[in-house]
């Protein structure tokens, strides 16, 4: 077939393949745009092969390209949608418009494109552009588990509206009866499947399934309503158990620990109305709430192994009283005590001759007040006045964090938890095997499958443990070079400031915030 004669060459067409013969050479090579222009269907394979050909005379036929189908579809690699072109001119396009539209049913056919066509107007398409034809119906993933957990109860002052922390009202206990709802998962959802536009089947993506997290031996799990629901074995208070919510048990005094008592030692929350009378000891697992006015005055030892430790009234420790807790903590004022939590310390008024430690430490801001002795942190110091006019000595001090020693353990950590991860899919698979044998086990066999049990609980709980300490680890590491101390109004002459290896002793009155600046205390 003859598509284009002139004076110069010929171009002609032979089962899809596109030749030419020149006649006579110097056809301009930007001319031949024109050509190309109002024969949509010719496709060159290469311009070099046509610049040679029209710069000398041809005898024989040379391949210059190829011949387009008029209709083509195109279909993408995810099968997920198809285009169409049109390799004709706009002339023809309009005057054809039935013709093609009845080719381009054709071309999705040919290509086996059955799902989600579209609707089209030839009219729109412009001559080799491509035109989206048809769509497939992408799968709809499922929502993932939704997990809500009965809230503990933010501990801090609360600000009254006269702006000053009230350490007196802090709902410190949160009382759970047996039965009691501490939380539910509603179950990831299967998703819905989609189609391509072969009309095949794409699986849906289910949601994400998330554990949900609760202390086995204070709560159990049952399903009410489609949803996974979590609830208190025993009554007690509203804990947080090696990281996962739980119910500790609570042993409340309604008067004060001493004669009558002797020293106690729980496991479990404590809540105290009086106080710990001079010289007895309090040691629990859990939080220990003291919610006489007076406070404490010459207490041995009040510790909080786990827990927080609340002091309605102050401490008066007459230099022997020793407070300790796992997480934070609050107390209104402190006297000639040592003080040391694994999170935070928080005192109302102030601290005056104490020993204090803890990752930070917050006297109130607004009046609060840190003389004599000292207060050493991991990460901030705030007060509103350090030292007093007598010039006492007083110590704040921030033990920077070594980051290759936090490193170094932090590896450890996760070499410990590994391990225990391994020992975990161990002992679960065991149990997973047992399963279906239980009912024909003996009695020894069935004790032994109990304690396989039990250590398998005891596992988690590490594994609990030690991913704690490691998130722990990460967090200061987060926080190092960041440290500072705050004294928002007066810090006197004899305050001994000192973050990591740089200090300075303070000869004159003057507050801030003090903390390294290219490796200088700024000061």
């Amino acid at each position: 077939m003859i598509l284009v004669r002139n004076d110069n060459f010929e171009i002609t067409e032979d089962n899809g393949k596109v030749f030419i013969v020149t006649f006579s050479a110097g056809f301009p090579l930007k001319d031949f745009d024109g050509i190309l222009r109002s024969h949509p269907r010719l496709k060159l394979s290469n311009f070099s092969i046509l610049k040679n050909v029209l710069t000398t005379e041809s005898v024989s036929p040379v391949e210059i390209g190829r011949w387009l189908p008029n209709v083509e579809a195109e279909i993408s690699r995810d099968k997920m949608s198809a285009s169409v072109f049109i390799y004709e001119t706009m002339d023809y396009i309009q005057k054809n418009k039935d013709q093609l539209k009845q080719q381009v049913l054709e071309a999705l056919a040919d290509n086996n494109i059955v799902e989600g066509i579209l609707d089209f107007d030839i009219s729109t398409i412009e001559p080799g552009k491509a035109f989206l034809i048809a769509k497939g119906t992408p799968p709809k993933a499922g929502a993932d588990a939704q997990i809500t957990y009965l809230p503990k109860p933010e501990r801090k002052p609360v600000i009254r509206e006269d702006g000053k922390a009230d350490y007196f009202d802090m709902n410190f206990i949160s009382e759970i009866s047996e039965g009691s709802w501490l939380g539910e998962k509603i179950p990831a959802t299967a998703g819905e499947p989609g189609k391509n536009i072969l009309g095949e089947s794409i699986p849906a993506v289910s949601g994400r399934d998330l554990p949900i997290r609760y202390d086995k031996k204070s709560a159990y799990e049952v399903e009410e309503e489609g949803k996974i629901v979590i609830r208190s074995k025993i009554a007690g208070v509203l804990d947080d158990v090696k990281g996962m919510i739980g119910v500790n048990r609570h042993l409340p005094i309604h008067g004060d620990v001493g004669v009558e008592t002797g020293n106690l030692e729980f496991n479990g929350s404590l809540s105290i109305r009086g106080t710990v009378t001079a010289g007895y000891t309090v040691i629990a697992t859990g939080d220990i709430s003291i919610d006489g006015a007076e406070g404490v005055s010459g207490a041995k030892l009040i510790k909080s192994i786990e827990g927080d430790v609340f002091i309605r009234g102050g401490i008066f420790g007459l230099g022997s009283t020793l407070v300790e807790a796992g997480g934070n903590i609050f107390v209104k004022h402190v006297n000639e005590a040592n003080l040391v939590a694994n999170e935070s310390i928080h005192i109302g008024f102030y601290a005056l001759g104490s020993q204090l430690e803890a990752h930070s430490i917050f006297v109130d801001e607004r009046k609060g007040k840190i003389i004599g002795g000292r207060a050493v942190a991991k990460s901030s110091i705030v007060t509103a006045i350090s030292g007093n006019r007598l010039e006492r000595r007083t110590d704040l001090i921030i033990e920077s964090v070594n980051k290759q020693e936090s490193y170094a353990k932090m590896q450890e950590k996760a070499v410990q938890l590994k391990e225990l991860q391994t020992e975990i899919t161990g002992y679960e698979d065991k149990i997973k095997s047992l399963l279906p044998m239980i009912k024909q086990m003996n009695t020894q066999q069935v004790a032994a499958f109990e304690e396989t049990k039990q250590a398998l609980s005891k596992l988690k709980a590490e594994a609990v443990t030690v991913d704690r300490e490691i998130k722990l680890m990460m967090d200061e590491l987060r926080h190092a070079g960041k440290e500072e101390i705050t004294v928002t109004k007066e810090a006197h002459p004899g305050t001994y400031i000192q973050i990591g290896k740089k200090s300075s002793l303070l000869s004159k009155m003057t507050n801030g915030k003090f903390l390294l600046e290219f490796g200088e205390l700024n000061v």
